[in-house]
Formats: structure tokens, C-alpha cells, sequence
């Protein structure tokens, strides 16, 4: 039975793979062929795809606005405050001392680019102390950090 077992996760894993490697041919296919642009247009690019990174980052592996966004009567996220801070609608299982009630604001971003980096690559918070749960302490590399600060800083140079 554990060879049946062994063979069938073999067998999706390589799928899984096979189909991973279709999208990327198909994603990398479609794309367009970049044209070379001056210094002032590279570097937006640069910008933007920093900016694209970070959203990537905060939003579908971090999962910041789960908690930093305030959700409506139906539970559902309220896109017209997006990470603009919220109360936590989480609550521990078992009484924790150390539990954040309230999640802070992220679009008016207002951590100096030390403190940001202390929260998202060290944990500790710009308070200098570790993060409170149910923020996870994130333990990221500068590079992903840094995408994410942008992406952060963009939220609240479109609300000005």
C-alpha cells in the first residue's frame, strides 16, 4: 500500500511540474519582446515591476490585507480601505498576553525604511520589540522587503 502511495504522489508531483512548466512556455510565449527604452523609462519599469513584486508579496504570500484591511457587514475585505488598518477578528484559542488587538495601517505607510525593514526581515516591531501574534514574525530577504516597502509607499503616493 505505502508503494501504491509512493507511485501516485510520484505521478502528481511530475504532473504538477509537467503543468507548471506548460505555463510558463504559454506565459513566456505570449509576452512581448521588451523594447529598449532610455535610462528615465527603465528605470519606471524597474519601478513598476518593484511595485508588482511587492503587491505579489503583500498580498498573496503575506497576506497583509487579511488583517490590515477592514472588512465589511459581510466579512468580505472593504477594497475602498485597503491596508488601512483594522481590528484584528482573530482571537487566540487560549489567553495570550502578548496579542495585537489591532492591526495598523500599511497604505499611509508611516515606518522610516529601517523600521520597515526590522519588521519584515527581523520581526521586531518599530516599537523594538518582537511582533505581537497574530502578526507572524517574517524573516524575509532584503530584496523582498524592499519590494514590498515600495509596494507600500505606492498605496499612499495614489491616495494623495
Amino acid at each position: 500500500m505505502k508503494l501504491i502511495h509512493e507511485r501516485v504522489f510520484s505521478l502528481l508531483l511530475s504532473l504538477a511540474v509537467a503543468d507548471g512548466v506548460a505555463v510558463a512556455a504559454r506565459q513566456k510565449s505570449t509576452k512581448p519582446v521588451p523594447m529598449q527604452t532610455s535610462g528615465a523609462q527603465s528605470s519606471a519599469t524597474l519601478k513598476e515591476n518593484k511595485i508588482a513584486r511587492g503587491r505579489y508579496l503583500a498580498e498573496e504570500v503575506a497576506r497583509c490585507p487579511d488583517c490590515h484591511t477592514p472588512r465589511d457587514s459581510n466579512g468580505t475585505l472593504d477594497r475602498s480601505r485597503w491596508l488601512e488598518g483594522a481590528p484584528i477578528w482573530i482571537m487566540p484559542t487560549q489567553s495570550k498576553e502578548a496579542w495585537a488587538m489591532h492591526a495598523p495601517a500599511l497604505a499611509s505607510f508611516p515606518y522610516s525604511d529601517q523600521q520597515a525593514q526590522d519588521i519584515l526581515e527581523r520581526g521586531i516591531g518599530a516599537n523594538g520589540i518582537s511582533i505581537q501574534p497574530p502578526m507572524h514574525a517574517y524573516h524575509l530577504h532584503h530584496a523582498d522587503a524592499m519590494a514590498i516597502i515600495v509596494y507600500l509607499r505606492s498605496l499612499s503616493q495614489a491616495n494623495r
